[in-house]
Formats: C-alpha cells, sequence, structure tokens
C-alpha cells in the first residue's frame, strides 16, 4: 500500500490555484494559449516557427520559452517577428505556474490572439504540474522511436492533441506506426494527432486550420 506524501499534494494544489488564476487573466485578454510539451530535441522551437509561418495574417502569436538555461529560444522566436519572453528554470525539469503568472505580463496580451509556451525538454515531469492554458499537445519525432507511448504513458495520457514530427524521416528510420499509434489510443482514445515535418512544411496547413478554429471559437465563449 502506498501513501501520497502530503507535502506533494500541497504543492500541487498550490500550483494548481496559480494555474486558474493565469487561465481566468488569459481569459479576460481573450487570448488563448498552448502549453507544448516535448522531449529534448522533438523540434518544439522548429514546430513554434512553422505555425507562425503557417498562421501569418490568421491570428497574432506571442511565445513564452522554457529552458533550464540560456535564451537560444526566446531571440529565435523574437527574430521570427514574435513577442517574446524566456523563462530560465535553473535546472528545473518543467514549467510550472508561477513561472507562467511571472512571464504573462512581459507580453502584449491585449494585442494577442494566442500564446504558445514552449516547456521544458522533459517526458515526466511537465505531465505533473497545470500551468494554466487552454490545450496541452505533445510533440513526438520520428527518430526517437514507435515506443515513446509504451515508456511514457503518463504525458501521454495527459494531453489533447499529439503532433507527430519529422515525419520526412520515416523513409529512413525504424518507426512502426501502427505499433506507436495503437499505444497513444490505449491511453488516451480522444487524443487529436497531426502528422507533420517543420523541414517540408507537410501537415501544417491541417495544424493551422485547426488551431485557428480553436482559438476562434474560444474568443466567440
Amino acid at each position: 500500500m502506498t501513501t501520497r506524501i502530503p507535502v506533494v499534494e500541497n504543492i500541487l494544489s498550490a500550483n494548481d490555484r496559480i494555474a486558474d488564476r493565469n487561465r481566468v487573466l488569459l481569459d479576460e485578454k481573450g487570448v488563448y494559449s498552448i502549453n507544448i510539451m516535448a522531449s529534448p530535441g522533438a523540434g518544439k522551437t522548429s514546430f513554434i516557427l512553422k505555425t507562425l509561418e503557417a498562421l501569418k495574417g490568421r491570428l497574432k502569436l506571442g511565445v513564452i520559452e522554457g529552458d533550464l538555461a540560456t535564451s537560444i529560444d526566446a531571440e529565435k522566436a523574437m527574430a521570427a517577428g514574435l513577442p517574446a519572453v524566456q523563462i530560465n528554470t535553473g535546472g528545473g525539469c518543467h514549467l510550472d505556474a508561477v513561472m507562467l503568472a511571472d512571464a504573462l505580463p512581459a507580453l502584449p496580451l491585449s494585442d494577442l490572439d494566442l500564446v504558445l509556451v514552449e516547456n521544458v525538454g522533459n517526458l515526466v515531469c511537465p505531465a505533473n504540474f497545470q500551468i494554466g492554458t487552454h490545450l496541452n499537445v505533445l510533440i513526438a519525432s520520428i527518430p526517437e522511436g514507435d515506443d515513446k507511448p509504451y515508456k511514457y504513458p503518463g504525458m501521454y495520457r495527459g494531453v489533447q492533441v499529439l503532433i507527430i514530427n519529422k515525419t520526412d524521416l520515416m523513409p529512413y528510420v525504424t518507426f512502426n506506426m501502427n505499433y506507436f499509434i495503437k499505444g497513444v489510443e490505449a491511453l488516451n482514445p480522444d487524443v487529436t494527432i497531426f502528422p507533420v515535418s517543420c523541414k517540408s512544411g507537410e501537415g501544417m496547413d491541417a495544424w493551422a486550420y485547426w488551431i485557428t478554429e480553436k482559438v476562434r471559437a474560444g474568443k466567440q465563449g
């Protein structure tokens, strides 16, 4: 028999209260928000930049970049014309609601439709911490292998959207898509899946259309 440690429950409860306040702020400003999670190298930043290209002229975007150190990803976003804020966790393996609460006021929220939050590259910790976004998105990439849903079930259960990135590498990498999808759907049968290639742009139009409709519906609601 296992006993959940009360201090962990208290930490998560406090985090969730702040996450709720973050959501209220975003709703008040009419901004839709996405928490983008993945392992290191899966293509989070590339996906964000391709999303910017695909949504140009449709939605106004801002970015919050989470990383252990450096501001490399935020600088890439700003170079692409996005308002961006960098969060350095100083070794922390995930973003939490407090970090997002500190970062949100640094963005021009009143001028934005959508905020993309790039979480720290990790397939364990981010799944346990709500930060107040409207949508949780996981990026899985072909080179990571087709066994990730089986090894990291917590992450795959906790998302509404799965991006399968680097599909252009399918001819060169051993990856059983049917096995992968079977593992995903066993954990999360309602997840929405978008196969994409940030290199070729394949699949990005479908994603851009879907998220545009999601943001517009959120604003109307």
